[in-house]
């Protein structure tokens, strides 16, 4: 059976507007652009046929798909859904020292070490290895054609690679933003890019 992945990063939370790092210690609300944003995708996809929507255990992805749960859309909480830890770098304002350090951090995942990651945090080949077993929860719902995905920005750029079968290290070149969308097809056990980073929901906000 053919199923298709639609898969959004959450809205925006007041750590995102002011640069700040979340991951996956801070759960924060959306602020109300996010809550704007969760209106516009909704508005845009309310009489679309999710059969069921899995969200990470942080509350900013249940609220991006507020409207649709309303809706009684089918529910599943999958903590493995779970933004990236980023350890010391969560909650905190970044100074231009830790800043560089992240960029460092990010330039070294880019050229193949992955096993490393700032204090306390987990790294890219920890967080793939529970992507899968989210994976795994999730494809053995094999009832659902539909099925929509709320998640984070750096699960949603390694969960790519993951899916497409991409090396891991080229996670930077999948773009994302607050409440964009991707939709991935999978058939017959390979998963397949429809829709890239798409923001056409979100055209009427930006107008404004």
């Amino acid at each position: 059976m053919e199923q298709n992945f639609y898969i959004i990063r959450h809205g925006e939370t007041d750590f995102n507007k002011s640069g700040m790092v979340q991951g996956s210690g801070i759960d924060s609300d959306l602020n109300e652009k996010g809550r704007m944003q969760a209106a516009a995708f909704y508005s845009h996809f309310s009489s679309f046929p999710f059969d069921k929507i899995y969200v990470s255990g942080l509350k900013r992805t249940h609220q991006s798909v507020a409207s649709f749960i309303k809706k009684g859309i089918p529910l599943e909480i999958v903590p493995e859904l779970n933004e990236i830890s980023w350890g010391d770098f969560e909650g905190v304002a970044i100074s231009p020292e830790m800043h560089d350090r992240y960029l460092n951090i990010i330039s070294e995942w880019q050229k193949g070490n992955l096993h490393l990651a700032y204090k306390n945090a987990e790294t890219p080949l920890q967080l793939q290895e529970r992507q899968k077993i989210a994976l795994k929860k999730i494809l053995k719902d094999t009832a659902s054609r539909n099925i929509l995905i709320a998640t984070h920005g750096r699960y949603l750029r390694a969960f790519l690679c993951l899916l497409l079968e991409q090396p891991l290290h080229q996670m930077d070149e999948f773009n994302h933003t607050n409440l964009c969308l991707y939709i991935i097809r999978y058939k017959e056990g390979k998963f397949t890019m429809i829709e890239a980073c798409n923001t056409l929901h979100l055209e009427a906000l930006n107008e404004n």
